[in-house]
């Protein structure tokens, strides 16, 4: 990927939070963030992901709503970016915050489960005594 990709990206990527943050006044946008942006190499298309946090209808709302305003988003880029031609935007849930965060949640309950429950220690050396 180019230099100017990638800033093109982190461009893309900033304006389409600033955009969702103060000028998106869809009730269904429920707590959205803008996770990545990659633009093909012909700049036709841009991949947006999206994470989305609440409950799977809430989720589900908020890329309805999503997509349905990504031809407002594209004319907003369009006046705040100094190209030629605006990328569509293709926009996809990111999952992966939701997955870390239930892989945190998972290795917490093994913690949890190997802990003794007479609070004892586990570790402790020949003799028995805890280090």
């Amino acid at each position: 990927m180019s230099q100017r990709s990638q800033r093109l990206d982190a461009q893309i990527r900033q304006e389409l939070m600033e955009l969702l943050q103060r000028e998106m006044k869809d009730p269904r946008l429920g707590f959205a963030t803008i996770t990545q942006v990659e633009t093909a190499r012909d700049l036709g298309t841009a991949r947006v992901w999206v994470s989305v946090l609440g409950s799977e209808e809430e989720r589900e709302q908020t890329m309805r709503a999503l997509t349905t305003a990504a031809p407002w988003l594209r004319r907003k880029l369009a006046e705040r970016l100094e190209i030629r031609t605006v990328p569509q935007l293709v926009l996809r849930r990111d999952t992966s915050i939701e997955t870390g965060d239930r892989v945190l949640r998972l290795l917490r309950q093994i913690e949890d489960d190997e802990r003794p429950l007479d609070g004892t220690d586990e570790k402790a050396n020949a003799n028995g005594e805890p280090e």
